[in-house]
């Protein structure tokens, strides 16, 4: 899940790094089973929480008053822009101090903003921290409009004084975020509907929050019996429980009851997925973007050929798709397959449990091909209190990792002992955090924030040495098969799934571009093709699916989700490239995560040793999903 708006003023500096995690299952140790209560199980309130369990972040402010001090003094900072208005062009000396006011400004809203975020994300209930992180954006939003003049007087002085610009002592440490300023040239607008467009990051980011406060606070479940005779409070972050479950009945019902929810709010979603995509559009159009998919790519540098070329690979592998799902039907003894249906073990006798602790010891060994620093400094950032480890109530749902230049980089999990793909999950989230710390020690602030296309990579890159690691030890064809299901449904999840999201909204922008509004209908029949598309023709669509494409918080943040699918098909060939070679292939991988944002996204990758203009690493993925298909049909 990513954050950085919150933290964003002008742009000319580093933001927060927040990255989700996708949908993976690994076999650890067993362990006992809870004792079983007869009652509902609930949720414990956030201050029934062992403190032992929770991050701490004192390593950004001690507690709320620290933070309201700091928020004070900072506030009082932000007139300070004025001295500088209309005075860019003077020197390059006034331009360099300028920078440097505003990268103080960006620092301090950086442990601000991450501070207030995550207290929201310990409780989206409690007014305390709504109020702290709607103050903060209310002044974020002020120094984005008091700094809004930064960008047009820059890109407004002549080729020449430009040049002179970037030639000069005073603007050497700058002279990269100088040069990605003038990239934006064709983009930027004057100085008065700059400030305009800065004056409506609040209410830009309007639909996001509705769709966070609906989704996150206000829906309700209803409790589901599970395999084993007990009443649980049916909830975000169990819901993959309940569909991993080997009663098919329990998976059934939790999905319907799931989405009946949706279902009783499908209109509401409805204008408000809308409302996202307009508003995309809508920026897209006003800074003269061919499209707001171009405008969504422009920042990374990445060229449309990138997208469409996942979209046409994946296409050309979707029949090895359908065959898997009709293995998992007939080793499944099913007539026929359902969505709810694809997520338990096609074996589910290998079912285990798992600890907190033995989740991290597993990921350890998986990841010595990194060595003794990096592994140490992520175990003890796991067993210590990087991580927020269980779901509350109104606690936010899924996972992300919040790397901040000042902070612990700290991880938010919904940890439950009974869903093996959690342990992949904490390895994800690990990756992205220790992204964090070699790019936060590696980098200033100005280039220590990377692209969300590059935290992909380092976080499914711990999840491949981890199936592989899982692999080389399975005992018998049984525990192998095991394996590759989790892999197979790993590749499918993260590379074909995120797939099937990115094309969903390449569509939904180009209906809002040709004038087609995303009516509920509209929305619905844009998805269900999609879903026959990906599914094939012999998998069984139940209505419920059609809204699935309402509850999936990426699509707030647009053209988002295509960067699982790149990263995870880098991971896979950098996992090859640094376990199969010596100390260059691992020192060009730390290169990758010592980067920050000192290059574009493409260029750190090739520099890593992998080149995502073309479709080779995302072929080389689905090769390894097509073996691990016909393996699997054939050890089962």
């Amino acid at each position: 899940m990513d954050r950085r708006d919150f933290f964003r003023v002008t742009g000319l500096g580093a933001a927060a790094t927040v990255a989700g995690h996708s949908t993976m299952i690994v076999p650890t140790t067993a362990t006992a089973a809870p004792p079983e209560p007869t009652a509902v199980k609930r949720l414990p309130n956030r201050d029934e929480v062992p403190v032992s369990d929770t991050w701490d972040l004192s390593r950004l402010y001690v507690g709320d008053e620290a933070w309201e001090k700091a928020f004070v003094a900072w506030t009082e900072q932000i007139v300070g822009y004025a001295a500088f208005q209309g005075k860019l062009s003077e020197s390059p000396g006034m331009l360099a101090e300028c920078i440097c006011f505003n990268l103080d400004i960006e620092r301090t809203a950086d442990r601000l903003g991450h501070y207030a975020m995550l207290k929201t994300a310990e409780d989206q209930a409690n007014s305390v921290y709504q109020r702290m992180m709607g103050r903060f954006t209310q002044a974020a939003s002020r120094a984005g409009q008091a700094a809004s003049f930064i960008r047009p007087e820059i890109l407004a002085l002549p080729s020449e004084k430009l040049d002179e610009y970037l030639k000069s002592p005073e603007l050497a440490p700058y002279k990269l975020l100088l040069t990605r300023i003038i990239r934006y040239k064709p983009h930027t607008l004057g100085e008065k509907e700059e400030r305009l467009l800065a004056m409506q990051s609040e209410m830009s980011g309007a639909p996001s929050k509705i769709f966070r406060q609906l989704q996150d606070a206000d829906m309700k479940f209803g409790a589901v019996t599970n395999e084993k005779g007990r009443r649980i409070e049916l909830t975000h972050s169990n819901l993959m429980s309940f569909l991993t479950s080997p009663d098919r009945k329990v998976r059934e019902t939790a999905f319907h009851k799931y989405f009946d929810q949706y279902e009783a709010h499908e209109h509401t979603l409805a204008a408000t997925f809308n409302a996202t995509v307009q508003k995309d559009v809508y920026y897209a159009k006003a800074r003269e973007y061919p499209s707001a998919l171009e405008a969504a790519l422009f920042p990374d540098n990445v060229p449309v050929s990138v997208y469409d070329n996942l979209i046409d690979s994946i296409h050309g592998h979707l029949p090895t798709l359908y065959q898997y799902f009709d293995v998992r039907r007939r080793k499944m003894g099913l007539k026929d397959i359902h969505f709810y249906d694809c997520y338990v073990p096609i074996l589910t006798e290998q079912r285990t449990t798992h600890t907190w602790n033995e989740a991290v010891e597993a990921i350890m060994a998986a990841l010595q091909p990194l060595g003794s620093e990096y592994c140490g400094v992520l175990e003890k950032g796991l067993k210590g209190r990087w991580c927020d480890r269980y779901a509350n109530r109104g606690k936010q749902s899924g996972a992300f990792s919040a790397g901040s230049f000042d902070g612990d980089p700290y991880i938010l999990m919904n940890y439950k002992p009974d869903v093996l793909d959690d342990v992949f999950t904490l390895a994800h989230e690990g990756g992205h955090s220790m992204h964090s710390y070699y790019s936060t020690k590696s980098q200033p602030f100005a280039y220590y924030d990377y692209k969300i296309f590059v935290a992909e990579v380092a976080s499914t890159f711990n999840e491949t040495l981890l199936n592989d690691y899982l692999l080389d030890k399975a005992r018998d064809n049984k525990e192998r098969a095991f394996l590759l299901n989790r892999e197979i449904d790993a590749i499918r999840g993260t590379i074909i799934r995120q797939t099937m999201f990115a094309e969903f909204e390449k569509l939904a922008h180009a209906s809002v571009e040709s004038n087609e509004p995303l009516t509920l209908d509209r929305i619905k029949e844009i998805y269900h093709g999609l879903l026959k598309l990906y599914f094939g023709p012999e998998f069984t669509l139940d209505a419920d699916l059609d809204l699935e494409c309402l509850r999936i918080p990426h699509f707030y943040r647009g053209f988002y989700v295509y960067k699982y699918a790149t990263g995870m098909s880098a991971a896979m060939a950098l996992a090859d490239r640094v376990t199969e070679g010596g100390p260059d292939e691992l020192k060009d991988y730390f290169g990758f995560l010592q980067g920050g944002c000192s290059k574009d996204p493409l260029d750190l990758l090739r520099g890593a040793g992998v080149n995502m203009e073309k479709p080779a690493a995302v072929d080389k993925a689905l090769a390894r999903f097509t073996r691990n298909v016909k393996e699997l049909d054939s050890l089962i």
